[in-house]
């Protein structure tokens, strides 16, 4: 018998139509007129049809038109007439006593060969499990984010009752230096009491700086400056935004230097200034602490006292340097952290570099000038 001949856009047809039958995804091959010729196996399994029910019926009249929708309509016109983009359209499908399924629907017109009549390939994704699981996964994390708040709202309210304690303690002792002692623990676990509570005011994982470092400074003064009104505390620069991880280590440096200025930089009962200041400057940043007092003086020998050491800690951890500048009058003490391109990249691969570097690139400062 001789071979039967068949025209290229006969073998085009059945080739797509095996293609589409025999497809693990939910696949639906149109006409022109969006009639359905052919459907595939798994998509009859997961939507509950027939083939031989649905085959000749139009897309929108699929599950008693159920189908029709303004998404789908919009998606389908657009494909037709050649302009569809490569994205996709949402469809909810409703259906009497079931839960609605939410799918995504793509359409694209076949080209192939000189294939004359119009053919649409539609595939269907149900993703109604997957939003599912990505609710709960949300509604998982806002009670995680909840339940953080709420620990650290009990955290500042157990520091703060030690902290009181402390103060307790240091106005019953006898000892000038365990006094001393003992305010400067009073002092520190006030100001981690003020970061818990703010950090459990937060509601994601960035803190606003100009607003942390008012508030914070706010603490301070009430708990550390209380009725010494000749001494002022202020915030300048601060815009932007930084991690809550990163603003607690910059909280600490900053309660730790202005706890350093007020034992150092105005004795005798001396008016003064304190001043936080935090600027960006592209990835880099800067903190400075600054006061108009008594300034060092050159001749008395420096050393690291406890201040010093949380200070270098604290910087280290987020990889910046600490410097120390005397001013006239007073001193300076700037936490840098900076990132540095190489010189022989050009400012693109510069660029690149920056986006994609770890851990930014900087030195631990090593002058230990601070007075403590």
């Amino acid at each position: 018998m001789p071979a039967q001949d068949h025209s290229s856009e006969d073998v085009a047809l059945s080739l797509t139509f095996a293609v589409v039958t025999s497809s693990p995804a939910p696949l639906l091959l149109l006409d022109g007129q969006l009639t359905v010729i052919a459907a595939s196996t798994s998509f009859c399994d997961v939507f509950g049809a027939d083939v031989a029910e649905i085959t000749g019926h139009p897309l929108y009249a699929l599950d008693a038109v159920r189908w029709d929708s303004p998404a789908l309509r919009s998606l389908m016109t657009a494909t037709v007439s050649g302009q569809g983009a490569l994205g996709a359209r949402d469809i909810d499908l409703k259906r009497p006593r079931q839960p609605v399924r939410h799918l995504i629907v793509q359409a694209r017109r076949l080209t192939y060969l000189d294939l004359e009549q119009t053919r649409i390939l539609v595939a269907v994704s149900d993703v109604t499990e997957a939003r599912a699981d990505a609710a709960l996964k949300g509604e998982a994390l806002l009670e995680n984010s909840v339940l953080l708040q709420e620990v650290r709202h009990r955290v500042a309210n157990s520091l703060q009752i030690i902290a009181s304690v402390l103060l307790q303690n240091a106005r019953k002792t006898t000892s000038d230096e365990t006094r001393g002692h003992l305010k400067d623990a009073h002092h520190r676990v006030m100001s981690v009491a003020a970061l818990e509570r703010l950090l459990s005011t937060s509601e994601d994982g960035d803190v606003e700086v100009q607003t942390y470092f008012t508030s914070l400074c706010e603490n301070i003064s009430a708990s550390m400056i209380g009725e010494i009104d000749q001494i002022s505390l202020t915030v300048e620069g601060g815009d932007g935004v930084i991690e809550a991880r990163t603003s607690v280590s910059l909280g600490l440096i900053v309660t730790e230097l202005v706890i350093n200025a007020l034992k150092h930089a105005f004795p005798d009962g001396r008016p003064g200034k304190i001043t936080v200041d935090y600027n960006f400057h592209g990835p880099n940043w800067i903190l400075c602490v600054r006061d108009d007092g008594v300034g060092m003086s050159l001749g008395t020998p420096l050393r690291a006292g406890l201040g010093t050491s949380i200070v270098q800690a604290l910087a280290g951890q987020l990889n910046a340097s600490v410097e120390v500048t005397p001013k006239h009058p007073g001193t300076q003490v700037s936490i840098k952290h900076t990132r540095i391109a190489l010189v022989e990249d050009d400012p693109e691969t510069a660029s690149e570099r920056l986006a994609t570097a770890g851990p930014p690139l900087a030195s631990i400062g090593r002058r230990t000038e601070e007075r403590s």
